[in-house]
């Protein structure tokens, strides 16, 4: 499916590259991996090649559909519930979803919220994990910095 050097997103960590594919025996059985490699802050994953639609790896979108994902951004509802419990599941479930859209919906709302209440500590890290998988992708694929993404996204949740 994927060969080495070809870039991927990982719904929980964002993009990479495939650095590497190779075969580790465990438990008694030989299992062949994906070397992924984050190129902001290095993180380095191995995910079993037969796993990958189960773990959501998948190829960057396109710059277009990026630059129509900032243009939807003022149009999402960013209602969220009260209640940090549920609010923090519901979260979760979306961003373990994959979908840009869910992600985007949690930035919104996890942004807004920071601004208008503040943030307990397991919120700001969802924003800060959410921000990293979406600001990633949007980097590499308009080929600019992790900052100026980040920046564009402010100025358009702020609109």
């Amino acid at each position: 499916m994927f060969q080495i050097g070809d870039n991927v997103v990982h719904p929980l960590h964002g993009a990479g590259v495939i650095e590497d594919i190779t075969q580790e025996r465990l438990s008694g059985k030989t299992s062949t991996y994906y070397v992924f490699r984050m190129p902001s802050g290095g993180l380095m994953l191995k995910v079993p090649t037969d796993k990958c639609g189960v773990v959501g790896l998948r190829r960057p979108m396109s710059r277009e559909d990026a630059e129509e994902l900032f243009r939807e951004i003022p149009e999402i509802e960013a209602n969220m519930t009260n209640n940090w419990n549920r609010r923090y599941r519901e979260n979760m479930e979306k961003l373990k979803s994959g979908d840009l859209h869910d992600l985007l919906h949690v930035i919104k709302g996890l942004s807004l919220r920071d601004i208008r209440q503040g943030l307990s500590t397991g919120e700001r890290k969802m924003l800060y994990n959410a921000k990293q998988v979406f600001l990633s992708e949007v980097a590499l694929v308009w080929e600019t910095s992790y900052e100026a993404v980040e920046r564009h996204l402010i100025k358009t949740i702020a609109e």
